[in-house]
């Protein structure tokens, strides 16, 4: 397939590349490689699928009005998998016109470009951020997620809205997934493992949010990519079943579906910690703080539409993958 990956220099949208090359698949990628977090790691991402058979790269921007459809023209992607955004829960709060660009106005330019230019499957990156202040465990895409406590949060459950607007217009098969927690090799600097293996190896403290009584259902990459491989090969189809009586927020009378990409497992952040404490071979000095403004307490995903209709349970357990990020980090930054 001719694939067009948003974001292509992120940490998802990396190891997505390179799974879909190795198929075979032809990948067109973009990014802008922004500065949110340090570009070099980005280029090094880069530096992996570059030269390689069936990719091409474009440095362009989401919010480009003119670049995007002239992309969409010249290359006729079939699938395209939007994972660029801006990230980030607490960024929001100092730069919030960022979100509003890349994750509203960018967001648009992709809808505009696969309906006019005959997408057959768009494959978009919510947020298990969208469930908010919802307390019922485990969040099901069934529902409703009207609360967001963050603006990335409210961009990500605006970006579900605008899809299932255009699925219903135009008929554009869409499916949305809320990831829960990534990690792995060549991930964010700004996510907790990232922030964490680097305070400790260096020797300072770590930031311990909500006094450490968090739960985050963490999921490794490689689930992630896989649950992505299986769901851009299955198109979605309308609901027969849906009905305005008692409308479904995960499926629709369109070609609109949604799925959670989880663990199902979630962990405490003391054990999370404890984990990477003995993969490290050491103890972490500990700042405990108050839950940070647009934070969730818990998180944890029902995955039982994902396993039903793709067969995939992701399953990786953390001692897994915290060694393999470790293991990265330590040779990627000569620890």
């Amino acid at each position: 397939m001719r694939v067009l990956i948003t974001g292509v220099a992120g940490f998802i949208g990396f190891h997505l590349a390179k799974r879909l090359l190795a198929r075979g698949d032809q990948v067109l990628g973009l990014d802008n490689l922004n500065d949110y977090y340090d570009v070099t790691l980005k280029e090094a991402r880069l530096a992996q699928v570059k030269g390689q058979p069936g990719f091409r790269f474009y440095k362009l921007d989401l919010a480009d009005r003119e670049g995007i459809p002239r992309l969409f023209k010249e290359h006729e992607p079939e699938v395209v998998v939007n994972l660029a955004a801006q990230a980030g829960v607490r960024y929001a709060q100092q730069n919030p016109h960022a979100y509003i660009d890349s994750n509203l106005l960018g967001f648009a330019n992709i809808l505009e470009g696969c309906c006019h230019f005959g997408v057959k499957h768009l494959v978009f990156a919510s947020s298990s951020s969208v469930y908010g202040a919802n307390t019922k465990m485990p969040f099901s895409v069934h529902d409703n997620v009207d609360h967001p406590v963050s603006l990335y949060a409210a961009s990500k459950k605006a970006n579900e809205l605008m899809a299932h607007t255009y699925s219903h217009l135009y008929g554009l098969p869409v499916t949305g997934l809320r990831f829960f927690t990534v990690y792995g090799p060549w991930g964010r600097p700004d996510m907790a493992l990232f922030l964490f293996t680097k305070a400790i190896l260096e020797g300072r403290p770590i930031n311990v949010f909500n006094y450490g009584k968090m739960r985050r259902d963490f999921t490794y990459i490689d689930d992630i990519v896989e649950g992505m491989v299986r769901v851009l090969d299955k198109q979605p189809k309308p609901n027969p079943q849906w009905s305005g009586d008692s409308p479904d927020p995960g499926s629709s009378a369109a070609p609109y579906k949604l799925y959670n990409i989880g663990n199902n497992q979630p962990v405490e952040l003391m054990r999370f910690i404890e984990v990477l404490e003995n993969q490290l071979g050491v103890k972490a000095a500990k700042n405990m703080l108050p839950l940070q403004p647009g934070d969730v307490p818990a998180t944890y995903a029902d995955v039982d539409d994902l396993v039903r209709d793709v067969g995939f349970k992701p399953s990786t357990p953390i001692d897994v993958g915290i060694d393999r990020f470790v293991t990265w980090y330590r040779s990627y930054y000569r620890v």
